[in-house]
């Protein structure tokens, strides 16, 4: 499965930096509001050591890592759920995604101008989350418009289901509580998952901070914004887009010298894709032989056969056992041949768990 990722925020806040930054894409990023008209898509490699051991080990005909999407939307506005700025249609734009990165201008620069006039996260912040509150509110009052008399008038039991549950999310989106922060039976979000609702999305809020807050520490701006997403339980990041964008230029082993020149153990790409990861409980087995060594995206708590389903829908309809070794074995022992020696190679059936690291051989039949 591939990641997806929207990346939200007011006009001029870095957006359309940083995805040129982590994407090495030359997108248009200019000093006025809605420099970004379409959405621009962009698919990274997440990074991975693993992957790369594995292709040294096996000298594949392939290397397939897994990927991340990152979609830039337009920035948003005061009032753009009711069409201001370029609207709704932006918000459409996120529906599909897993995630939302939401990223908040932590700097000051009288060069580039803040669209409110002054650089204030929480204020920022209120104002997106706002919005998108706002467009799930309509999608929940259009559809108990259709809803709610039909269950009414037929008695039907699905229906009168599907009211009550929309009618929690009309209570607390009227009192601006994105959906993310209330608890939803498994049954509920079943419910929900057909509406795509944007409050619902795990949230990350990027603080955009300038060079010199990102190599001696948090700003006051960026302090800010921990704490909003220290509140409500999201995840948070601090990154700089400038140093990103100038990072993107440079190969990667002058990018890991100059990271380690200023103090910086990760590029802010590898932080959001490990924070995003976490936030959705994301890991990653492995597929390994002479043809090919690839990456698998999958949610912690899978068993065999679903992650044999990520391969292919056959893999899972006819799955008949799993062959696992870990790559913490096969990375100490050497090689295949030690790791069945010393017993590590083991046969699992449906049950199986699936592991972070796992290097997977699924048997099934059709």
């Amino acid at each position: 499965m591939s990641l997806k990722a929207g990346i939200v925020g007011l006009p001029n806040v870095g957006k359309s930096t940083l995805f040129n930054a982590i994407t090495k894409q030359n997108i248009l990023a200019a000093n006025y509001p809605f420099a970004t008209i379409e959405p621009n898509v962009g698919i990274v490699f997440v990074p991975d050591t693993r992957v790369d051991y594995l292709a040294n080990l096996y000298k594949p005909k392939s290397v397939v890592p897994t990927t991340f999407e990152f979609t830039d939307i337009a920035g948003l506005v005061k009032g753009a759920s009711l069409g201001e700025g370029l609207g709704n249609k932006f918000l459409s734009h996120i529906r599909e995604v897993d995630a939302i990165v939401e990223v908040v201008r932590c700097f000051d620069d009288a060069n580039i101008t803040h669209v409110t006039g002054k650089t204030d996260p929480g204020s920022d912040i209120e104002i997106i989350n706002i919005e998108l509150v706002l467009a799930d509110l309509d999608v929940v009052n259009n559809r108990l418009g259709k809803i709610a008399k039909k269950a009414e008038t037929t008695k039907d039991k699905v229906a009168q289901v599907e009211v009550e549950v929309l009618k929690k999310c009309k209570t607390n989106l009227e009192n601006n509580v994105p959906l993310r922060r209330i608890s939803f039976d498994e049954d509920s979000l079943k419910i929900l998952k057909n509406f795509n609702l944007l409050t619902l999305k795990p949230i990350i809020y990027v603080a955009n901070v300038d060079e010199e807050a990102i190599v001696v520490g948090d700003n006051d701006y960026s302090l800010q914004v921990k704490n909003y997403a220290e509140a409500e339980g999201a995840g948070v990041i601090v990154m700089c887009a400038k140093l990103e964008a100038d990072l993107a230029g440079l190969e990667n082993e002058e990018r890991d010298e100059f990271l380690e020149s200023v103090g910086i153990t990760n590029s802010g790409l590898d932080k959001l894709i490990f924070a995003t990861y976490n936030l959705l409980g994301l890991a990653t087995f492995f597929t390994a032989g002479s043809d090919e060594v690839r990456a698998w995206t999958f949610k912690r708590g899978m068993k065999a056969p679903e992650c044999a389903g990520i391969i292919h829908s056959d893999m899972m309809r006819g799955f008949i056992k799993a062959e696992v070794m870990s790559f913490d074995d096969l990375r100490d022992l050497g090689d295949e041949k030690r790791v069945k020696e010393a017993g590590k190679l083991r046969i699992e059936g449906k049950e199986y768990i699936i592991k972070d690291g796992d290097i997977c051989y699924f048997r099934f039949n059709v």
